[in-house]
């Protein structure tokens, strides 16, 4: 594995990949990595030449301070799960390569609705960080395909608006999210859970299985409320528990039984705060 902490140093070598017709493929984290970032660069490895993956904690995507200082670091054993895996390129650029002129005043993105529910609202200027970001690693990157986890299914949508905007051609993958064995989503932040915490976390899983399995047409206030309520009782603090059509978000408060739905959940336990969400109906 290559690692480049240089944007140009890694744009020469890519642009001599694709002159000999390797297709990239493109996997950016903020490291951390577990077993769901290495299920990218195996799906990467299944449709590209190259698996370029890149660890960045972007700290324009973060609206609190203090939650971007305790992101984990763990990047040796990164480096060494990705030399594993088979990636072949990782990008390292510090927050001078990635802003140059600073992160202050940076140019702002028209996303619409989607920086007004559910993340957008809860964490006010993130999706701005996170095209911020990705525009910067889309544009020194220029992959062919773009591998992300469902498990930041909103992200996602984002990040495929952004490419829009670019006007790229980069094809873009959703990959289904790794759970551990009890349910829970993988996440870089369950590193930061207490074990008794740890134990409490796969409610939110089994709280949209319920979804999935008791979801009939009508009104979905009551089942939203069995959610919130069962997670309390666990002791979450409850951002939201949501119901959206599966292709825009746009929240579903009386379902028609044929439109596909997603159900998504954001709930502090502790000072940690983790998402995930499930398709709750074909």
């Amino acid at each position: 594995m290559i690692i480049f902490k240089q944007a140009a140093a890694l744009g020469r070598y890519l642009e001599k990949q694709r002159s000999m017709q390797q297709k990239i493929g493109f996997i950016p984290t903020m490291g951390a990595l577990h077993q769901g970032h290495l299920a990218l660069v195996k799906e990467a490895q299944k449709h590209t030449d190259i698996t370029v993956c890149s660890i960045f904690v972007n700290p324009t995507q973060f609206n609190d301070p203090n939650d971007f200082k305790k992101y984990p670091n763990t990047l040796d054993k990164d480096i060494h799960q990705l030399e594993q895996t088979g990636a072949h390129i990782l990008f390292l650029p510090s927050v001078h390569e990635m802003y140059p002129q600073g992160i202050h005043h940076l140019e702002q993105y028209d996303l619409g609705y989607l920086e007004t529910i559910l993340e957008g609202a809860y964490r006010p200027g993130h999706f701005q960080g996170v095209c911020q970001v990705m525009s910067r690693l889309l544009q020194m990157v220029n992959p062919d395909d773009l591998f992300m986890g469902q498990k930041d299914y909103q992200q996602c949508m984002v990040v495929q608006w952004l490419l829009k905007h670019l006007s790229m051609p980069t094809r873009f993958e959703t990959v289904a999210t790794r759970r551990e064995a009890d349910g829970l989503a993988m996440s870089s932040r369950n590193m930061r859970l207490p074990e008794a915490d740890r134990k409490k976390a796969p409610a939110i899983y089994q709280v949209l299985e319920h979804i999935r399995r008791h979801i009939t047409a009508g009104p979905l206030s009551s089942l939203q409320q069995e959610g919130r309520s069962l997670l309390e009782k666990e002791g979450f603090k409850v951002d939201y528990i949501s119901m959206a059509a599966a292709d825009s978000l746009a929240p579903i408060d009386n379902w028609d039984g044929k439109e596909p739905v997603i159900a998504l959940v954001a709930a502090f336990l502790g000072e940690v705060r983790l998402i995930d969400n499930m398709q709750v109906t074909k």
